[in-house]
């Protein structure tokens, strides 16, 4: 199985980029975001590599690095998550934000990807919220930096009375993007703590929205 690749970047496509390693190009499936990292044709590139193999195809899907790949993996463990779909949320948001939305149970932030409905935001929200809160905490695995990542913010956001979702929502209705603004509370509720409210989490998320 082919764990990573590293080689001269050949071209680049809507959802995939070929590697040429000796001559040989290996097509790799990728997210939006690992895409827009990548540097120009012709400079060398490595890739975390999740390899699928089917009776019909053998699939090759490339990640910016190993915590990206992570987050595939589990997502793609969820039913009716398939490879697109889990590209396809790791394409809007990264890591650190997938961490925070599930600590917050947030489902409007993963509808944001394509081909995510509000049941299955649900249903990734309830499978994933216990398993990598266990997984970080047992196996010390890095899902990212955000809240769900740091402890104290992300026992608050699991909390039924969780201000999070109340302070995202309150920013998305002065006119902010859902994703922006679940990054910006998510890091005032680190600077803060967990015990910090609606109000201070709002007026600190307009700060780090440069408001």
């Amino acid at each position: 199985m082919i764990a990573k690749l590293t080689g001269l970047l050949d071209s680049i496509g809507d959802d995939w980029a070929v590697v040429d390693i000796g001559g040989v190009g290996y097509l790799v499936y990728c997210s939006g975001r690992t895409l827009r990292d990548l540097p120009p044709p012709g400079e060398t590139v490595r890739f975390a590599v999740e390899t699928h193999v089917r009776e019909d195809h053998i699939h090759l899907y490339g990640f910016a690095d190993e915590t990206e790949r992570d987050w595939f993996r589990l997502l793609t463990t969820v039913q009716g998550v398939g490879a697109k779909v889990g590209l396809a949320l790791l394409s809007v948001m990264a890591p650190a934000a997938l961490a925070d939305a599930v600590a917050a149970q947030d489902r409007a932030a993963l509808t944001e990807a394509t081909g995510v409905g509000a049941k299955l935001a649900a249903r990734i929200l309830v499978e994933l919220k216990d398993r990598v809160a266990a997984m970080m905490v047992v196996r010390k695995v890095d899902f990212g930096s955000g809240s769900a990542a740091k402890g104290a913010p992300h026992g608050a956001a699991q909390d039924a009375e969780s201000p999070l979702p109340d302070a995202v929502s309150a920013l998305v209705n002065l006119g902010f993007r859902r994703t922006d603004a679940f990054g910006a509370v998510a890091a005032a509720a680190r600077s803060l703590g967990g015990d910090a409210q609606v109000e201070a989490l709002v007026r600190a998320g307009l700060k780090e929205l440069g408001t």
